[in-house]
């Protein structure tokens, strides 16, 4: 496993950020990925000590594409600088929440998990609903020492708690909220050492997962919207 050789691979590509470029240097992609894929493998074994539901998934399927939509983006590069993927039980959809990697130069890296829901007013709903009657279990999860050391509940909100809602509910605040998600900012020097890093990852996960768990309950029978 060798992360600097994604992170000099990405910090060229950012910098040579078209087509040509790209395509003149595959091998250099191929080999950047095929270390991504590996670190992949190396963390769902470490998360699956915790975590039993992820252990079948195959690194290849929880990626995302480094080709950016630029159809409706004013910024017209070609590519994200970007390694991703989204470990959980049904692989890189976003429901069930799971655990999300960014490797991206610039110390714009990151450890992230949760809901990102704006899209998805279903799973909004759900989980707003989930909140008023397990408002309890919410605070103990979020107030945890361990998790307030690492974390603080993100998420587009609205400005007042939508209709349907107890202005004066105990979770108000996080009514307002349409996704709940959490990050960990990485810095370039954290991803250096590929063996320090995997443990690292593996704990921030670990100390995350009873945000995700609650979310997934709040989620049961959620279905993905057709295209």
């Amino acid at each position: 496993m060798d992360i600097q050789l994604i992170i000099d691979y990405l910090s060229v590509l950012s910098v040579n950020n078209n087509r040509e470029w790209y395509h003149a240097n595959k091998e250099d992609f191929k080999k950047a990925n095929a270390e991504f894929e590996e670190f992949l493998q190396a963390l769902i074994l470490e998360i699956g000590k915790f975590d039993s539901s992820i252990l079948h998934n195959n690194p290849k399927d929880l990626t995302f594409k480094i080709v950016r939509d630029t159809r409706f983006s004013h910024d017209k590069s070609p590519y994200n600088p970007a390694f991703r993927a989204h470990i959980a039980s049904k692989g890189k959809l976003p429901v069930p929440v799971g655990y999300y990697l960014m490797i991206k130069p610039g110390n714009q890296s990151f450890l992230g998990g949760g809901l990102f829901a704006d899209m998805f007013k279903d799973a909004t709903t759900m989980v707003r609903d989930y909140i008023v009657e397990n408002g309890e279990e919410w605070e103990k999860i979020i107030h945890e020492p361990e998790f307030e050391k690492y974390f603080t509940v993100q998420g587009t909100a609205l400005k007042n708690v939508p209709s349907g809602y107890e202005k004066e509910h105990p979770q108000a605040e996080y009514l307002k909220y349409k996704s709940w998600y959490l990050e960990y900012p990485l810095k370039d020097e954290e991803l250096k050492d590929a063996k320090t890093f995997l443990v690292k990852a593996a704990e921030v996960f670990r100390i995350m997962k009873p945000f995700n768990d609650y979310l997934n309950k709040a989620l049961v029978g959620f279905q993905m919207p057709t295209r």
